[in-house]
């Protein structure tokens, strides 16, 4: 389905009944990669799965989709929908969406859970990175660029394992455009701090993260925050930056839990 954003499009699904939670996926994916963890989570609640300007078959805006542009494009949807509290979950990508979401319009959330996500702005290394993938996507070859991002989404140990997932993931990817990856990438460089909004917990948070992930450092990482007592931390053992498909049954069982419990 679509609905009408600053006139473009946004695609995004809307599954079952209950509490709404809306899912927002990360860099180099769409709400495609939320399918198995989707009809989990609709059984019990109104699943509303969304693709992020510029991914999947949303429209691609301008050359920077930034944090607070995204975050109100969902806002927006909450409104067209007639949604007025909201749980959001956030992969990676989605969860400084989250984050920006946080900021802006607290007063729509039940709350919100980072998945694979954290709070900090780009570190001058990781900025020098994006710009490197951008001048790659800019010269035509982003084929260059997404299978190893994609690929170290997983647990090294869980390659084979889940091997159908990472190309599924790696098709997915090679299918977005070259615009809106660029759009998405500007977004994250030029993202700030959010690390003030995460500590004052004003909402719930459930913040969920991959004991082997390639990307999050998780036991480094939690050392740096100031968890507000409404919120909570679940390491996955066994998952990389992708748990909703390493550890999908028990991912949705934390999810469930907690959202049921507020």
């Amino acid at each position: 389905m679509f609905f009408s954003f600053k006139n473009r499009r946004i695609n995004y699904s809307d599954k079952g009944e209950g509490a709404v939670i809306v899912l927002l996926h990360g860099y180099l994916e769409s709400s495609e990669v939320w399918n198995g963890f989707e009809t989990g989570l609709s059984s019990a609640f109104r699943v509303i799965s969304v693709d992020l300007p510029g991914h999947g078959l949303s429209d691609v805006y301008g050359e920077v989709h930034t944090m607070e542009f995204m975050a109100e494009a969902i806002k927006e949807l909450l409104d067209e929908l007639e949604i007025k509290k909201a749980f959001l979950i956030g992969h990676s990508l989605g969860g400084y969406v989250s984050l920006a979401f946080l900021e802006l319009f607290p007063e729509y959330l039940l709350g919100y859970s980072l998945f694979h996500s954290q709070p900090f702005a780009d570190s001058q290394e990781a900025i020098a990175k994006r710009k490197r993938e951008i001048a790659i996507v800019r010269s035509g070859k982003k084929d260059l660029m997404y299978p190893d991002n994609v690929m170290r989404m997983f647990a090294t140990s869980n390659l084979e394992k889940f091997e159908g997932a990472l190309l599924r993931s790696k098709e997915i990817a090679s299918r977005l455009p070259d615009e809106g990856i660029i759009a998405v990438v500007n977004g994250m460089i030029a993202r700030p701090s959010r690390l003030k909004f995460m500590e004052e917990g004003k909402v719930p948070c459930l913040w969920i993260l991959g004991l082997m992930d390639n990307y999050i450092g998780c036991k480094m990482i939690i050392e740096m925050i100031k968890l507000p007592d409404n919120a909570k931390v679940v390491v996955l053992n066994n998952s990389g930056h992708i748990g909703f498909v390493e550890e999908e049954e028990l991912s949705v069982k934390i999810i469930r839990d907690f959202v049921n419990a507020l």
